[in-house]
């Protein structure tokens, strides 16, 4: 398999309208789809951001269910030029870092919470390099 990217990635949440304020209108991210009571949609760069209402879709017959629990992580990735924007975006829009890490690269990643706990970083782009 020569996989060229993970096209989506999916949180389960407890609120939607909670959800799309925090992704939408505090961070940005653009609505794809949003279906009362189901789910949200957000487009993240070139993937898809997909956060579902556990319960709802655990019983979903068309496709195959989509539910889990705990908190998660993901990382968005920035050009190093738009780190420190982003890092202020979020402070500005009352959001609190909880953590700055330096890696032995010498480059840079923070890390903060959605309202569903999950935990976010923004990491410039070659960290993993």
């Amino acid at each position: 398999m020569n996989i060229i990217q993970i096209k989506e990635t999916c949180l389960y949440v407890t609120d939607l309208d909670r959800t799309a304020h925090f992704y939408h209108d505090l961070l940005g991210f653009p609505v794809i789809s949003k279906v009362e009571g189901r789910h949200v949609f957000f487009r993240a760069g070139t993937s898809v951001l997909l956060c579902f209402i556990s319960e709802k879709t655990k019983t979903d017959t068309h496709l195959p269910p989509h539910y889990g629990y705990g908190q998660l992580h993901l990382a968005f990735e920035v050009t190093p030029e738009e780190y420190e924007a982003c890092k202020a975006k979020v402070l500005t829009v009352g959001i609190e870092i909880i953590h700055e890490e330096t890696w032995r690269n010498g480059q840079t990643s923070f890390y903060f919470r959605d309202f569903d706990g999950h935990l976010l970083e923004i990491v410039p782009v070659g960290i993993w390099k």
